[in-house]
């Protein structure tokens, strides 16, 4: 057991002189994507919500044809502009995010009862106008139904007529669940912070010792070389553990400056949130330093392993697409399979739902079985002679 903590410390001091790889490691990798995700978030809402209090401009064709119509949309904060000679090319050239025209047929289909139609030209590619058509779609739709009601009155019947069926939402939802799936994100970038701060010195205790020439002199030494892999995953495990609690810090602090009561939900990052994330993520921490080592052992210089590694990297990237893609129910077995089970365990805990003991303990233990596995995997790549040949 010295002989662990003496290749562990070693390790751990060497990294730490790299000052360079401790800011991006520590700092820049785990503080990014929550500053990222704020800025992002609150530049949206902001944009969003300054567009809906403003009037809306609405370049219109035929305004002549349809003043009532016109006078509606002046009174619920439309800017009536000028009539344009090309609006489809207006659009695709984002000159204007949409055109309303209004064909010559339109008083005739009025004035006999019939519906009248109005034409809405906007490009559904352009992200930013598709606030701008929903709310004139639904000033159009307001104006719609006030205008058949009238007519049904006039005409002295109920307006209930118009509405034989009225559906009552009932959403079961709540506000953190809401949360939870616009933050689906979130275990990923836990994952991936974790991965991220062990892959500097995993590279550097297999790939850089080796191309170095000094992991010979290493393995010369009378210590198992089990002992010596056993000090260095540690040292790798307990970066990526630094760096996904600083991860979990970093998106608690940043849930307080989202504009999440503006959007109906909320972010709860909380001791107990924070607790049981790292308990489920513990054993893939492991498992994470394992495959990083055992890609290392493979390279024989620096550049070598950052190639592999930077590929290992898409692995966790692969659950979090096919979830984030296809709709699921949760499954018993999904917290059995390594990044699955802690996806989903992430994800539920960020809802705000109950997850039971013996679900964690299942992706626990799973988790640290895959862990295992592959240690011993690494183990025996250790104890061959060409590891420590460089060349």
């Amino acid at each position: 057991m010295k002989s662990v903590l003496t290749v562990f410390l070693k390790e751990v001091r060497e990294n730490l002189r790299d000052r360079r790889t401790v800011m991006n490691t520590l700092l820049t990798g785990p503080l990014m994507a929550p500053l990222i995700f704020v800025l992002l978030i609150n530049g949206i809402v902001a944009r969003e919500l300054d567009k809906a209090d403003k009037p809306l401009p609405v370049p219109v064709i035929g305004a002549e044809r349809a003043p009532n119509l016109v006078d509606a949309l002046k009174q619920s904060g439309i800017v009536i502009k000028p009539s344009i000679s090309d609006p489809e090319r207006a659009v695709r050239d984002q000159d204007a995010d949409l055109v309303l025209r209004i064909p010559e047929s339109y008083a005739d289909s009025w004035n006999s009862g019939e519906p009248a139609q109005v034409e809405l030209i906007y490009d559904e590619s352009q992200r930013d106008a598709q606030g701008s058509v929903a709310r004139l779609r639904g000033i159009l739709d307001g104006y719609a139904q006030r205008t058949s009601t009238m007519r049904v009155i006039a005409r002295g019947l109920s307006p209930t007529i118009l509405r034989p069926l009225v559906v009552a939402d009932r959403d079961q939802s709540t506000a953190q669940a809401r949360g939870g799936m616009m933050f689906s994100m979130l275990p990923y970038f836990f994952i991936l912070g974790a991965f991220i701060g062990g892959m500097a010195l995993a590279i550097d205790t297999t790939a850089g010792e080796r191309e170095r020439q000094s992991l010979e002199p290493l393995f010369a030494n009378p210590v198992a070389r089990s002992k010596i892999l056993l000090g260095k995953l540690g040292a790798t495990g307990a970066f990526a553990l630094t760096t996904l609690i600083l991860s979990i810090i970093a998106f608690s602090l940043a849930g307080l400056f989202l504009p999440t009561e503006k959007l109906g939900m909320s972010l709860s990052i909380g001791p107990h949130f924070a607790v049981l994330t790292v308990l489920v993520m513990l054993p893939l921490v492991f498992l994470i330093a394992s495959l990083q080592t055992l890609a290392a052992a493979f390279a024989k210089t620096f550049r070598e392993a950052q190639t592999y590694l930077s590929l290992l990297m898409f692995v966790p990237a692969v659950p979090t697409m096919l979830m984030s893609i296809f709709p699921f129910k949760t499954e018993t077995w999904m917290y059995a399979v390594p990044l699955v089970g802690q996806q989903v365990t992430i994800t539920r805990l960020m809802r705000g739902e109950a997850v039971s003991g013996s679900e964690i303990a299942l992706c626990f233990a799973c988790t640290a079985l895959a862990a295992v596995l592959v240690y011993f995997i690494t183990a025996r790549i250790y104890r061959g002679e060409r590891l420590a040949i460089s060349t």
